[in-house]
């Protein structure tokens, strides 16, 4: 049976289940299992290659002990175990080990749940990922790869709104452009299921890791963090898919919460790339952690001052950001003000409608910008639809090949970018003009006019794409009045 049928019948054995109510606790409940069968099945290959290898886990919460045989616990049995002593050991790991993979396994525990009811079914879901994963097969390890995106996807329809994948085009892309080198840290400081980072370790892989040392050198480049238990729990298990041996820099907390002007020197990065949330609002006193200049609870906004404040001088970064950041005013105004004086903002990548449908219709951009020297001009780049698409859907996503023509107009930072020409879809925006529109970066396209279709499909899309955007653009006008009444009160 393929792992993808594993995971299917994993699914429906969890629907039979009572105490498993929807996709965000089913897949929460799958991946608590897969990521301590995983842990497990790494920890064999370890062992062959230590001999003085020892777990951060008790011998008793071991998959292998507890779990790997068919005829082993189960019934009330099976849940007493999990419920009462699988559980309070590995959230209590410091007691029993004090090194960095305990602490790995502790943090993905420690807002992790048993939802199941029954035990009986519970064996069935166990005995499933034994029969069905094995992580040391390099072909399933590849294919489990695969369908770990999907359930990334899957989790994103149960998700919140300002929470959605970021489709593995765009990701790849950002990254290939912020170029991250071999020993460059490479940071999300939103870093959701790490599909970021994960193209951050391909990348560096493919083109700069030659030898055993250039893999150690990796292994401690990469940094993210992550304040919900789910995700998080998601991106530590996608570390060890792609060969993170140790992932104890993927931490379970909130960027945000820390004061801006406690970030040192020494926390410092090379690259970001980020996906920061946005349409979202965050918790009350957030914002008294940022200067009062840039006090908002916008989600996105405070993201982009922290991602500048955490960049190293001539640190570079690729940031998604949503239509309403480039023509917003007030404090919005006053961070693009920042980040045009404070960065070189050289390129906006503006992305057609439906690149992150479904999970939310408002237009986005991709942000390219170095820190340490001002803004002289910004490059705009219209992204297009391949021949004969006019949207995307999951019969028709996004494919990395469309980037393909933005890559080849790039050019290189190091010159100015003096190769670059303006066509029909590039085009530059001086910083006196920006200036002039109060820091406006929603910029149009001045070599295509206006451009009238009478085709009633593309019309009812059209539609509906606006509505989306005004419900959008509603949602952030209630929030920016709503934090105006809050300082008048």
């Amino acid at each position: 049976m393929s792992i993808s049928s594993t995971i299917k019948s994993i699914q429906d054995i969890m629907r039979k289940d009572v105490g498993v109510d929807g996709d965000a606790q089913r897949i929460g409940q799958l991946v608590w299992l897969l990521f301590l069968k995983i842990f497990d099945d790494r920890e064999l290959e370890w062992e062959l290659m230590d001999d003085n290898y020892k777990s951060p886990i008790p011998d008793s919460c071991r998959w292998r002990t507890w779990a790997a045989d068919p005829e082993g616990m189960t019934g009330d049995a099976l849940k007493d175990f999990i419920d009462n002593n699988l559980f309070p050991q590995l959230q209590n790991l410091h007691e029993y080990s004090n090194t960095s993979s305990a602490f790995v396994v502790r943090s993905v525990f420690e807002d992790a749940y048993n939802y199941m009811k029954s035990g009986q079914l519970l064996r069935q879901v166990i005995n499933k990922v034994q029969e069905g994963v094995d992580f040391n097969k390099a072909q399933e390890r590849h294919e489990f790869g695969n369908l770990y995106e999907q359930l990334l996807r899957d989790l994103q329809n149960a998700g919140n709104a300002g929470e959605f994948y970021t489709p593995r085009p765009v990701t790849e892309f950002m990254v290939r452009m912020v170029d991250p080198k071999l020993d460059e840290k490479v940071m999300d400081p939103a870093c959701g299921t790490g599909g970021f980072l994960t193209c951050a370790i391909e990348h560096k892989r493919t083109r700069y890791v030659k030898t055993a040392e250039d893999e150690r050198i990796l292994q401690s480049s990469i940094f993210g963090v992550e304040k919900k238990p789910l995700p998080h729990l998601l991106a530590t298990t996608n570390m060890i898919l792609h060969g993170i041996e140790v992932p104890s820099q993927i931490r379970h907390d909130n960027t945000l919460s820390k004061p801006l002007i406690s970030w040192g020197p020494s926390e410092r990065v090379n690259c970001i790339v980020a996906n920061p949330p946005f349409g979202g609002m965050e918790e009350d006193g957030i914002e008294t952690n940022f200067p009062a200049a840039f006090r908002t609870r916008e989600t996105a906004d405070l993201f982009l001052v922290l991602i500048m404040q955490l960049l190293k001088d001539g640190g570079r970064a690729a940031v998604v950001l949503p239509d309403g950041f480039l023509f917003g005013e007030g404090i919005k105004s006053r961070i693009k003000e920042k980040l045009l004086t404070e960065c070189n903002l050289h390129t906006i990548v503006r992305l057609p409608n439906g690149v992150f449908a479904p999970y939310t219709p408002i237009k986005t951009n991709l942000l390219f910008f170095t820190k340490g020297t001002p803004t002289k001009q910004v490059w705009f780049y219209e992204h297009q639809y391949p021949a004969g698409v006019k949207n995307y859907s999951k019969t028709r996503p996004m494919r990395i090949e469309e980037f393909a023509v933005e890559q080849d107009w790039w050019g290189c930072e190091a010159d100015g970018f003096a190769a670059r020409v303006e066509n029909k879809f590039a085009w530059q925006v001086s910083i006196e003009e920006l200036q002039a529109r109060n820091w406006n970066l929603d910029c149009k396209n001045p070599h295509i006019g206006e451009q009238i279709s009478h085709d009633p499909d593309e019309l009812l899309r059209n539609y509906a794409a606006l509505q989306g955007e005004i419900g959008g653009l509603r949602d952030q006008l209630k929030a920016v009045l709503a934090e105006a009444l809050e300082r008048q009160v």
